[in-house]
């Protein structure tokens, strides 16, 4: 579904942190996020992937999942999943519609059908978990927005959370360094609920145990709970191992060495979930393993053609990470970067982390109203050690990147990856 008028008004409300409006709504409506059982996940990068694994996971293990992840990459539908399938454009439409009544009709306003009352995030989130349970999931899989103490997402009761990875980005909304950043993210932990933890600063992790230990809720840190080792001599492959018992060796679908971790905190949040330790089976081997080469995340790390990659890398540490991958990759030709980013974003980290992977930089915008506009974006790179040129709307600025030859990769955000992935007619 293109943006039903619904979402197109909301959109204008931009980022409002807090959670009275969608609790308040949700409560009017039968608190349908209410659902049995709930994992909540958390983190500056990664999140997504590992929200997707687990979802499939737990429906590799005969579980019915639902899945709450933002943003999208070509249409809202992508946001709400149930057994690794989108919502319809018909259920959806009828979800949107209901929860704008339901939204006037709570907060007793008699206004136009048009008038702004809640942002786009919280829209999609309450049809969401509308969707969710009246599919009647066994599990909810959902995916944090912004930060984690004041999102939308945050009315939920899990089971279990995670907190995926804590870097620098959002500071207006979440605060300026590591700690503030982690503090905001570990306001998803609640009272008895484990929280598994990817690798994180010593800063975000001395934050996050604090706040776990003030909630009375297990921890289970990476490379002390559990890990993730490479397997020796087979290139691709790894172990997971938690509380004396390995799985092994395992391979990814999702492409890039930072899912290895990503696929750890997975693991073992499936693990959970699943019951080993409380009396429950666990983790099969040989489900576990066929479902790691299922996973679906489009837009991370993705190829889309021998000469184009897409990478929703929209910060340093992804820019870190794509650089990483990048260097493990067989240099043929001329590299060029496409890159295309909101304006909130501090660019210049971003390219300096990939500049020595690129011959060149093409800035492009697509047509998302954060994008910074690609001249502006070519003159914030002034004095990087790139040659840099403006390349106007992504329609012109692919073309324009390709025909130098070589590799292309398009970054910066998902909205980008999203608008090249519509132009080359990815599904």
């Amino acid at each position: 579904m293109q943006d039903h008028p619904i979402l197109a008004a909301a959109a204008s409300a931009g980022v409002r942190l807090g959670l009275d409006r969608v609790r308040g709504l949700l409560s009017y409506m039968g608190d349908p996020h209410k659902v049995p059982r709930v994992i909540h996940v958390a983190g500056t990068n990664g999140k997504g992937s590992v929200t997707r694994t687990v979802g499939t996971l737990l429906r590799a293990h005969g579980l019915r999942t639902g899945e709450l992840t933002s943003p999208h990459l070509q249409q809202v539908n992508e946001r709400i999943t149930v057994d690794g399938l989108p919502i319809s454009d018909g259920a959806l439409a009828s979800l949107l519609e209901e929860v704008q009544g339901a939204a006037h009709a709570w907060a007793g306003v008699d206004a136009e059908p048009g008038e702004v009352l809640l942002t786009y995030f919280e829209l999609t989130t309450a049809a969401g978990f509308l969707h969710l349970a009246r599919a009647g999931v066994d599990v909810a899989v959902v995916e944090v927005g912004l930060g984690g103490r004041l999102d939308a997402t945050n009315v939920v009761s899990p089971e279990l959370c995670a907190i995926v990875s804590v870097g620098i980005d959002h500071t207006a909304e979440l605060g300026p360094d590591l700690a503030s950043i982690a503090a905001e993210k570990a306001g998803i932990i609640k009272a008895g609920a484990p929280v598994v933890v990817g690798p994180l600063s010593p800063d975000a992790l001395r934050v996050v145990r604090s706040m776990a230990a003030d909630r009375g809720a297990p921890i289970l840190v990476a490379d002390d709970a559990w890990r993730v080792q490479r397997v020796r001599d087979q290139p691709g492959a790894f172990s997971w191992t938690r509380d004396g018992r390995s799985l092994g060796p395992l391979r990814l679908a999702l492409q890039g060495a930072h899912q290895l971790d990503n696929a750890g905190v997975a693991l073992t949040l499936a693990d959970l979930a699943l019951g080993r330790g409380r009396g429950g089976p666990g983790l099969d081997p040989a489900r576990t393993a066929a479902a790691l080469l299922d996973v679906r995340h489009p837009g991370r790390l993705e190829r889309l053609a021998p000469d184009l990659v897409v990478d929703g890398a929209h910060n340093a540490a992804g820019a870190g990470v794509l650089a990483d991958w990048l260097r493990a990759q067989p240099r043929e030709g001329p590299r060029t970067l496409l890159l295309g980013v909101s304006a909130d974003k501090d660019v210049r980290s971003m390219v300096v982390a990939l500049e020595s992977e690129f011959d060149r930089v093409v800035t492009t915008h697509c047509r998302h109203p954060r994008a910074m506009q690609a001249g502006a974006l070519a003159e914030t790179l002034v004095g990087v050690g790139l040659p840099v040129l403006p390349a106007g709307p992504v329609e012109d600025a692919l073309p324009l990147a390709r025909a130098g030859g070589g590799l292309v990769v398009a970054a910066g955000s998902l909205f980008l990856a999203g608008a090249v992935r519509e132009l080359v007619g990815a599904p």
